[in-house]
């Protein structure tokens, strides 16, 4: 008998009350940048009602105003009242800035990157629906296409898996806020028809999965008013959905001095070029620092089976041919650049562009290092 398992996903929109504060933080981060591109930022926010908080440490000669970073993000978001800002941001403790000044880790920590074969964004595909049911649910309302909808959304995709292989979608889910007045007929049919059956479509899969449509019964009050949120909360959304394991930081208000940030990127990097190479069909990898310790204490590298070439072999190369030190990260992967605010609406992985115009490239997703894992 075949072995038959379900792998669920889930994703959530910039209202989402997380997604909030993780923009407004990375809004904070990119202020910073655009003025001084050595700004050491850990900016954390808190939202509730129309009440935003923004605590953590600060080191930059960039001039910025955090209440108008505020107030421009929960406009762009989709809302509209104004909110009260309490900025409790002060500067990096000197204790920390000892470490990171000379090259080090800004702190300890484990980062995990993750690739594998199920998508073109070598990406899993759960986790790449859900994102891609948010995001076309998202841009048909600002078009004014989705009659009733409100920025606060999330999404939720079951993909049943048969020996290992996808085989279709078990269940689509998506509570999506809405007006007070909306036609619910209406609303429930375009989602059913113009979102959900449409993403299926995209990926050549079946639409007679099971639906689930705000299953409480009534979405009105979303976002910051529904729900207390707080930056970094949505970090399996932001990285692989569940599919693969996710370190102890998240990564929103972090300038790349943190290896939270920084080196989880580069982890998916080289998992993504390892994967594209063709050495491999699926790729983890693990990378451990200590706090004001430049290299990696460790790399972990695990291809699942599906490797052509010994891992250790793989980890040499890495080591060989990769500076993983957050200087090297930051010089390879271009980070020291204002293009964080973007990185929640979608995922931080599975993307060539984070912007609409395409303009803002994914450094990490580029596939240019797959020579040297070829060669081994």
């Amino acid at each position: 008998m075949k072995k038959r398992n379900l792998f669920t996903s889930e994703a959530v929109s910039i209202g989402h009350p997380d997604h909030v504060c993780d923009m407004i933080s990375d809004s904070v981060l990119d202020s910073c940048l655009r003025e001084d591109k050595n700004a050491r930022v850990a900016c954390e926010t808190m939202a509730k009602d129309d009440f935003i908080v923004l605590s953590g440490e600060i080191s930059t000669t960039a001039n910025i105003n955090v209440e108008q970073i505020v107030k421009d993000t929960i406009k762009k978001i989709g809302y509209t009242y104004t909110p009260r800002v309490l900025n409790l941001l002060s500067k990096q403790s000197p204790d920390i800035a000892q470490g990171v000044d000379v090259g080090g880790a800004g702190d300890q920590g484990i980062m995990f990157g993750y690739a594998n074969t199920e998508t073109p964004e070598y990406m899993p595909l759960a986790i790449t629906m859900a994102h891609d049911l948010v995001k076309l649910a998202t841009q048909l309302r600002q078009e004014g296409k989705f009659r009733f909808a409100g920025p606060d959304m999330k999404s939720q995709v079951t993909l049943e898996y048969v020996e290992g292989e996808t085989t279709k979608v078990d269940t689509m889910l998506m509570s999506i806020q809405h007006t007070e007045d909306y036609n619910e007929t209406e609303f429930k049919d375009f989602i059913q028809e113009e979102i959900m059956k449409k993403i299926a479509q995209k990926y050549n899969l079946n639409t007679d999965f099971k639906i689930l449509i705000n299953p409480t019964g009534k979405f009105v009050i979303g976002g910051p008013e529904g729900d207390a949120g707080l930056t970094g909360r949505k970090i399996i959304v932001d990285t692989y959905g569940g599919y693969a394991p996710h370190g102890g930081g998240a990564f929103s208000g972090k300038d790349p001095t943190k290896v939270d940030r920084s080196a989880a990127y580069m982890a998916r990097y080289l998992a993504k070029n390892i994967v594209a190479s063709g050495i491999a069909k699926e790729c983890l990898i693990q990378l451990s620092y200590a706090i004001g310790v430049a290299q990696p204490i460790s790399i972990y590298v695990d291809c699942k089976g599906t490797n052509q070439v010994e891992e250790d072999k793989i980890i040499k190369a890495i080591y060989d041919h990769f500076d993983l030190s957050p200087k090297g990260i930051i010089d390879k992967l271009q980070l020291r650049n204002p293009i964080y605010s973007e990185t929640c609406n979608g995922g931080h992985f599975g993307r060539k562009y984070l912007d609409s115009s395409n303009k803002i490239e994914c450094s990490w997703e580029k596939i240019d290092s797959v020579n040297i894992f070829k060669g081994l």
